[in-house]
């Protein structure tokens, strides 16, 4: 569950309230209210960037606008690479990533390895989902991959926006929660929100009417109200999360089935890689430990930024 921050009510001042940001308009903000109301905020300067999903204190102003005053803590932030080496801010206070991907177009592992990083890194629980289950060739050309997911504990759910299948399953699990669809270009991202959110432009026009600031671009990261109860932040456009401000620890820590054997390596600055008395990589020669995953961490530590 993702609870509300609390504030002390004897530090901020009266004039301050709470809401969420639920969409970037520009340089402004659209911050929600407990009540519903949506108000374009501007940020006080030298605040960091704020993320769809921050919850926030925020001051009324002329003209029916308010300004954002203070960030509050974060349970979750989820980054993506920006210009310039910089990162930016896609996503924040998640509590599920729900990582999509389908036979066609081929399963990118890799992909979904890295997102299980990130998860592991920052306490979020991944679901992954296997879309387009109606289709009827491919499927046991991914399942030994399936099988050694499901066995690190893993929850798989089996998905066909287009039949219908699973969703039932998919809106129960996404009650109470703040989650969030990824998955690489056409493994059916948009088919699942638009099931999840049949209104969805409705829902548009109504924040581009309450924010004041006319029609927003779908591009944005938007969060979203689930009928069911629970909210969605949809993200078009943004498939791959960056590995900004993971280490090489951090990395090996991020694949779950590598702890265990982590402490018996004969250094403790081990890197998993060509290291004397590696127990990882005896843990693969042993076949405890999936050699397929194993040359995916090889390949995501070649990636890790400088």
């Amino acid at each position: 569950m993702n609870a509300e921050p609390e504030r002390n009510e004897s530090t901020a001042p009266s004039t301050h309230l709470k809401g969420r940001v639920i969409l970037h308009l520009g340089k402004s903000l659209a911050v929600e209210t407990p009540t519903g109301n949506v108000i374009a905020c501007h940020t006080r300067r030298r605040l960091s960037t704020a993320a769809v999903g921050d919850w926030v204190l925020w001051e009324p102003c002329e003209g029916n606008l308010g300004r954002v005053v203070q960030i509050l803590p974060r349970t979750s932030l989820l980054l993506r690479p920006g210009r310039n080496g910089k990162t930016r801010p896609v996503a924040a206070n998640l509590d599920q990533l729900l990582i999509v991907f389908s036979v066609r177009p081929p399963c990118d592992f890799l992909l979904i390895d890295q997102y299980l990083v990130v998860c592991e890194r920052h306490s979020i629980n991944p679901i992954l989902i296997f879309n387009k289950i109606d289709l009827s060739c491919g499927k046991e050309t991914i399942a030994p991959q399936l099988s050694v997911y499901r066995s690190l504990g893993y929850r798989i759910l089996n998905i066909s926006a287009k039949t219908g299948q699973g969703l039932t399953e998919l809106r129960g699990i996404l009650a109470g929660h703040t989650s969030m669809l990824a998955g690489q270009s056409g493994v059916g991202k948009s088919s699942l929100t638009n099931a999840l959110l049949p209104d969805k432009e409705l829902r548009v026009a109504a924040l581009s009417r309450g924010s004041g600031h006319g029609k927003h671009t779908t591009t944005t990261a938007t969060l979203y109200h689930l009928p069911d109860g629970g909210d969605l932040i949809d993200s078009p456009g943004v498939a791959i999360f960056g590995l900004a401000e993971i280490s090489e620890q951090a990395l090996a820590e991020g694949f779950r089935e590598f702890k265990e054997h982590i402490e018996h390596c004969r250094f403790h600055n081990c890197r998993h890689v060509n290291d004397k008395g590696c127990a990882v990589r005896a843990a693969v020669d042993q076949r405890i430990i999936s050699r397929d995953r194993y040359q995916r961490f090889l390949k995501l530590r070649e990636k890790l930024p400088a």
